[in-house]
């Protein structure tokens, strides 16, 4: 089976790519160094061409107002080109909650990208994942100032990139959804919690400061970015993966 992996040369996607390989499928990825561009079109159709499943998990450049267009051009872009080429299944990369959180312009834009793949003309799956642990580092390093990190209560279901993958890869070679399957990590923290466990794995002398109005997460309430009753759990914990990671990188 052909599958065509749209930013199938990022984080997730060359991951996606590479286990979809292993596991005998034909797997090609779409990325401006491939040569195929989903705003302009640039190479699409030659991309999809004889495609069963495109798997889309391009981000956009800015998480701003701005992502609104991008989500949007390129999703009208996949969808027609995907028709044209007869793909059978569109699968769409997401975020758990991304439709309570109307306050985030990044998240609005992710809601409109599943709206757009819901109305299209071809069966589709969602996958709405939660935050990654490989982003904890850059999200400490949104409110970090003079020592100190400045975190919210927020409440999060974080999972590893790798579980992320075999979530996709896991809906990409199945039947269409026709609807959302949510993943996440196994365990639940407040991000000034999560904050203290990373920093002290990592050896970190800058210490967390309880602040429910800093970063973008302080924008969420309630438990909107919790996966819920309905979702498929992975195995990997965030403590022991902060350790072993924290020691690989000392």
């Amino acid at each position: 089976m052909k599958h065509v992996v749209v930013g199938g040369t990022g984080r997730i996607g060359s991951q996606v790519v590479a286990k979809l390989t292993a596991a005998g499928h034909e797997a090609l990825p779409a990325a401006p160094s491939t040569g195929v561009d989903i705003i302009t079109g640039k190479g699409l159709d030659q991309a999809l061409e004889g495609a069963e499943v495109v798997t889309n998990l391009a981000n956009s450049p800015t998480f701003d107002e701005a992502s609104l267009d991008f989500f949007r051009t390129s999703m009208d872009n996949l969808l027609a080109a995907g028709e044209r080429a007869g793909v059978k299944h569109q699968v769409v990369l997401s975020i758990v909650g991304v439709d309570q959180v109307p306050q985030l312009d990044y998240y609005r834009a992710k809601t409109l990208q599943e709206q757009l793949l819901r109305q299209g003309p071809t069966p589709y799956s969602i996958v709405r994942a939660t935050q990654f642990f490989e982003f904890m580092d850059s999200v400490l390093a949104w409110t970090s100032d003079n020592g100190t990190v400045r975190l919210p209560t927020t409440r999060l279901q974080p999972m590893a990139a790798a579980d992320v993958v075999e979530g996709v890869v896991e809906v990409a070679t199945r039947t269409p959804l026709q609807g959302i399957r949510n993943i996440a990590g196994p365990d639940v923290f407040a991000l000034d919690d999560l904050g203290r466990i990373t920093l002290a794995a990592e050896h970190d002398d800058r210490i967390v400061v309880t602040d429910d109005t800093a970063g973008m997460f302080a924008a969420v309430s309630g438990d909107a970015l919790i996966a819920g009753p309905d979702a498929h759990l992975a195995g990997t914990h965030y403590r022991e993966w902060i350790r072993d990671h924290a020691a690989a990188g000392a």
